[in-house]
C-alpha cells in the first residue's frame, strides 16, 4: 500500500509514519532513519533481528531498546524526489499505534525528503502552480548543492559554524554529512531495485540521542577482528587489511565516527571512519581527548561515569559464553550543551561543585559549574554477531569475545590516562 507521491492524501499519511534522515548518525554504512523523537529505524538484517529478540537480560542496558518491525515503502516522482513511509507489518496497526508519535508532524503538513533538500509543505496551501515554480527554483540550485555534497563526502574532518539565532539543537538538522551520505546511498539502492520490490522490512530501535539537547556522539568499532564467519574470502581479506592498517589490530578499537559541539567557537565538528582508520594509537588518544573537549575546557566530570559504564560492560561481556560481536560498534554519548556560568560571589551553596577552571582566566568574576549530564554507553550493529545458541551457524565459538574485551580494556586505560594527565 504505497501512497502516490504527487498527490499523497492525509488518510494515507495517517496510516503510516513519514521517515526522515537521522541526523545524529556518525558512522556505519546502513541507513538510519528517524521514526519519531524517541525511535529510529534501519533496514532489517536477519541476524541482527535475531540478536535483539534473544539477547541476554544483563546486556539490555547496554543496547538500544528493540521496538519491533515495520514495512517501509517509497515512491519517486519525475524529478527524482523520494518519500519513505513506515507502515505496520502485516496490517498490524497496533505496531505503530503503540509507539509515541506525539512529536510527529501534524497531519495537515507533509514532509518530503528529496535527494537534494528537505521541503516542508503545508497541505492546505499546495497548488500545482506553486509546485511547478518551486521545482524550477530547486533545479537552479541543484548543481551547486550537488557540488557541495561531493566535497562533503571527500572531507574526513569537518567544522560547521552554528548560527547564533535559534536553539543550538535546532541547528543540527542537515549539518551531518555522514547521515546525508548513508541516506542517499539507501535511496539509490531502493531506486535501483524499484522494479523488483517496493517494500522493505525495517527494525525499530530506541533513539539514544533523544534525551540530549546537543548530542555529542563517538562511534567506536570494537574488536581485533571485523569479518563475520560467513564472509567471503574477498570480504575477509579486506576486513583483515583494515584492522592491520588501523588501531584495531593493536588495541582492539578504532574511531568509526564522531560528532562534537565546540562551545568555544559555536561549531560542530564531524570526523568520519576514513580519518579514524588512519589514526595511530597516539592519534586515537588525541581523538578521544577532542571528543571530551568542548573548545573551552575538558569535560572532566564525564570521565568517571564513562569509565564506570565501560567497566561494567566489560564485566558483562566476560560472562557471555560463545558470543562474537564481529563488526559491532560502541557508542559513547553525552550532552554538549554548554555549562552554566555562575558568579563567584554567589551563595556558597551554588558554588559547591564549581570546577577549578574558568573558560577565560582573565574573567575572574566567573567560573563554570557543570550541569547534570548523563553519559550513555551502548553497543550497536549486530549484523555479524554469532552465538552457539543461534543453532544454524556452521562455526561455534567457545568462551568470551576476547577481541572485544581487549578493546574495552584498552579504551578504559586510555580514558584513564587522559583523566590523570589532565588533572596534573
Amino acid at each position: 500500500m504505497s501512497p502516490a507521491f504527487g498527490a499523497m492524501e492525509v488518510e494515507h499519511y495517517s496510516k503510516g509514519v513519514l521517515l526522515e534522515p537521522f541526523v545524529h548518525q556518525v558512522g556505519g554504512h546502513s541507513c538510519v532513519l528517524r521514526f519519531n523523537d524517541k525511535t529510529i529505524c534501519k533496514p532489517l538484517i536477519q541476524r541482527e533481528h535475531q540478536f535483539y529478540e534473544t539477547l541476554p537480560t544483563e546486556m539490555r542496558k547496554f543496547t538500544p531498546q528493540y521496538e519491533g518491525v515495520v514495512s517501509v515503502s517509497f515512491e519517486e516522482d519525475e524529478d527524482g524526489n523520494l518519500c519513505l513511509i513506515a507502515y505496520p507489518l502485516n496490517g498490524d496497526h497496533d505496531n505503530l499505534e503503540n509507539l509515541d508519535n506525539s512529536d510527529c508532524e501534524p497531519k495537515s503538513k507533509l514532509l518530503r525528503w528529496t535527494n537534494k533538500k528537505t521541503v516542508l509543505l503545508e497541505n492546505e496551501k499546495i497548488t500545482k502552480e506553486w509546485v511547478r515554480q518551486h521545482r524550477k527554483e530547486e533545479k537552479m540550485k541543484s548543481h551547486k548543492l550537488e557540488e557541495e555534497f561531493e566535497w562533503l563526502k571527500k572531507s574526513e574532518v569537518l567544522y560547521y559554524t552554528v548560527e547564533k539565532k535559534g536553539n543550538v539543537s535546532s541547528q543540527f538538522k542537515h549539518h551531518n554529512p555522514w547521515s546525508m551520505k548513508c541516506h542517499q546511498q539507501q535511496l539509490q539502492r531502493m531506486k535501483e531495485n524499484a522494479k523488483h520490490r517496493n517494500q522493505y522490512k525495517f527494525i525499530l530501535l530506541e533513539n539514544l540521542t533523544s534525551r540530549y539537547e546537543v548530542p555529542c556522539v563517538l562511534d567506536l568499532k570494537m574488536g581485533t577482528r571485523q569479518h563475520g564467519d560467513d564472509a567471503s574470502e574477498e570480504k575477509k581479506a579486506n576486513q583483515i587489511r583494515k584492522c592491520q592498517q588501523s588501531t584495531s589490530a593493536v588495541i582492539g578499537v578504532r574511531v568509526c565516527g564522531m560528532q562534537v559541539y565546540q562551545a568555544g567557537t559555536g561549531q560542530l565538528m564531524f570526523m568520519n571512519k576514513y580519518h579514524g582508520r588512519k589514526l595511530s594509537v597516539q592519534g586515537f588518544k588525541e581523538a578521544l581527548y577532542q571528543f571530551f573537549h568542548n573548545g573551552k575546557y575538558l569535560r572532566r566530570e564525564l570521565f568517571e561515569s564513562v569509565i564506570k559504564k565501560l567497566t561494567e560492560l566489560k564485566s558483562v561481556l566476560e560472562k557471555q559464553e560463545s558470543y562474537r560481536f564481529y563488526s559491532s560498534s560502541l557508542l559513547i554519548i553525552y550532552d554538549g550543551k554548554e555549562r552554566q556560568e555562575v558568579a563567584v560571589d554567589s551563595d556558597p551553596e551554588d558554588l559547591e561543585d564549581l570546577s577549578e577552571e574558568s573558560s577565560d582566566e582573565s574573567a575572574g568574576a566567573y567560573a563554570y559549574k557543570p550541569t547534570a549530564s548523563t553519559v550513555d554507553v551502548r553497543m550497536i550493529d549486530f549484523a555479524h554477531t554469532t552465538c552457539k545458541y543461534y543453532g544454524e551457524d556452521s562455526v561455534v565459538h567457545e568462551g568470551q569475545d576476547t577481541g572485544y574485551v581487549f578493546g574495552l580494556q584498552n579504551l578504559i586505560d586510555i580514558i584513564k590516562e587522559i583523566r590523570d594527565e589532565s588533572s596534573e
